[in-house]
């Protein structure tokens, strides 16, 4: 009898590990993106995001978005690149453009970590506008229309938010639609 209800609270664990385990992943290109894996280990498995790591390769930024953090990425798409003047990013992966390249891609880079109610909050708090600080030193604005989240950079582009909340050991990521650019 003691056997047999071990078994049964131990499999209940089990199932509601996995099912809890399972909620917390979110699928990104083709790839689970696991909580406990950083920023890098994730993006790495994603078939959408494979510029994005080629130009954080480039950047010489594997080692920061590895580290402890938190951060909040948003996380351009290979779509995102793709809307970009024809040769851009083959330029900006030139290793004498890696400044600038670094100061684009920090650009997509919060620090601290928050999720997409965090981001709520903050807009409700801003009267409809959240300004978000990145790494680079830049800003960004955060808004809604409907219940889609975009952000907005100093340039006036407007990326929308495809999927929010992957959560990562270092941060979380928010991908979107368009590449993010600073001033010039």
């Amino acid at each position: 009898m003691k056997t047999r209800k071990f078994l049964s609270v131990a499999f209940l664990a089990l199932v509601f590990g996995a099912t809890s385990f399972a909620q917390k992943t979110k699928m990104v290109g083709g790839a689970e993106m696991f909580p406990n894996k950083n920023i890098i280990e994730n993006a790495v498995n994603s078939k959408d995001h494979t510029t994005l790591v080629a130009a954080v390769k480039a950047a010489d930024l594997v080692e920061t978005l590895q580290g402890k953090g938190p951060f909040t990425v948003f996380a351009p798409t290979n779509e995102a690149f793709a809307k970009l003047p024809k040769g851009t990013v083959e330029t900006l992966l030139k290793p004498e453009n890696k400044k600038m390249l670094q100061t684009i891609l920090t650009y997509h880079v919060v620090a601290g970590k928050m999720s997409s109610k965090d981001i709520m909050k903050a807009i409700k708090a801003g009267n409809g506008k959240a300004t978000l600080k990145t790494v680079s030193g830049g800003t960004l604005t955060a808004w809604m229309k409907g219940k889609k989240m975009y952000i907005t950079d100093e340039k006036g582009g407007m990326s929308m938010i495809t999927i929010a909340d992957v959560n990562q050991s270092n941060g979380v990521i928010h991908v979107v639609d368009t590449v993010l650019l600073p001033k010039a």
